[in-house]
């Protein structure tokens, strides 16, 4: 069996399960308000969680670009398994760059076999999401000890252990800072649930205080002045691309979800998809998914080939498809009409899943900021290049 056979037989398997499994996981998560371990493990067990790992690490050794192939099809369930399986399937990257040999059999490829589960750990809540964390570490001999907060920690309640970053004390901006792998049972480790969101049910979130915790030195990941590599480098810019496929796959749900109800309902004797303004409107929503895909795709390409313009294409990938997934799911609900208010309808959860995308891996003004520091950069090196050129 060639690779391109092997990657249609794994879309096909994960189109079936989404569309069974997935949408009767999706009505249980609903009903209950929780993500049961089960799902965990029937996802693990499939094979779901490690599609993207190196096949040394017990992965499927799936190339990122279509890896974002199957994270489309992914988004179309419901926003927990979406999240769960678009967290995995990018953690063990940002760890394994800085890793050891050590580290990467204790933490990275148990993280992928889903021995152990591990929580992305940077948001503050005091501060932005960079170098502005103040989350400090003092070291005695071989321990540091972790006192700060953070919130808003996908996974936080759950995990065994905490991906943070913090900064060894007295330090500022990216010097100083490092990455730690914090056991999430260790001494003065405070979790509250704050699990109580607007979508996204089922997946769990916590704010943590650390009074004085220790942690191993050699827990750490990369040197000191290495903690924000691990995690802007590591795992934003390929976090931010899948996030943006997720609202490519969740608009496409949508939309499925809008064209079968417009082809049912049935007003003075049309079916809604004769009248014209539903015909723009699903029309407008197709040509937008189409566009916000292929720039994803482009994106997750600049990214496998180590692009230098791969931050960049990122952001703008994630920035369109958020906006993309606002406009596709606000149409959809409309034309659903009255009765997509009501939890009944499947659209109602579609539409406050969409909602969470738009801050998750930073808010579109943070995006914006992002493509304009790099276009300001690219500008002036072109202008340099100009001026020797010139010469």
């Amino acid at each position: 069996m060639t690779d391109d056979q092997r990657f249609h037989q794994l879309k096909t398997q994960v189109e079936e399960w989404v569309e069974g499994p997935g949408e009767r996981w999706a009505e249980r998560i609903e009903e209950t308000g929780e993500v049961p371990e089960e799902l965990w493990a029937e996802l693990n067990e499939l094979g779901f969680l490690r599609v993207a790992a190196p096949k040394e690490y017990g992965g499927q050794g799936l190339g990122f670009a279509r890896w974002m192939e199957l994270m489309e099809i992914f988004s179309r369930s419901h926003g927990s398994v979406r999240m769960i399986v678009h967290v995995v399937n990018g953690i063990w990257r940002s760890m394994d760059g800085h890793a050891n040999d050590d580290q990467r059999k204790r933490f990275v490829i148990p993280s992928v076999t889903g021995e152990i589960k591990i929580a992305f750990t940077l948001t503050e809540p005091g501060n932005g999401t960079g170098a502005d964390i103040t989350t400090s570490v003092v070291r005695e001999g071989d321990t540091y000890y972790l006192s700060g907060r953070k919130h808003l920690i996908t996974f936080g309640v759950r995990c065994d252990y905490y991906l943070l970053a913090a900064r060894v004390e007295g330090s500022t901006g990216h010097e100083g800072t490092v990455a730690l792998l914090v056991p999430r049972e260790a001494a003065g480790v405070t979790v509250e649930d704050t699990s109580n969101t607007m979508g996204v049910t089922g997946t769990d979130h916590a704010s943590l205080v650390f009074d004085r915790t220790p942690v191993p030195v050699d827990h750490r990941l990369g040197a000191e002045g290495e903690g924000l590599e691990v995690f802007l480098g590591g795992f934003l810019t390929p976090s931010r691309i899948s996030v943006a496929m997720s609202c490519v796959g969740l608009a496409e749900r949508a939309q499925q979800l809008a064209v079968q109800y417009a082809a049912g309902r049935v007003t003075f004797g049309k079916s809604l998809t004769q009248r014209q303004a539903i015909q723009f409107m699903l029309a407008e929503n197709q040509a937008d998914i189409e566009a916000a895909k292929q720039l994803v795709l482009h994106a997750a390409r600049r990214f496998e080939e180590g692009a230098d313009d791969a931050s960049m294409q990122s952001s703008m990938a994630k920035m369109h498809a958020v906006t993309m997934l606002t406009n596709v799911t606000d149409k959809a609900l409309q034309v659903h009409g009255g009765l997509g208010y009501w939890k009944s309808q499947k659209i109602e959860r579609v539409y406050r899943d969409a909602r969470a995308q738009r801050f998750e891996e930073g808010t579109n003004e943070v995006q914006k900021a992002v493509v304009f520091r790099e276009l300001l950069q690219r500008a002036k090196a072109a202008g340099t290049s100009e001026k020797e050129t010139a010469r």
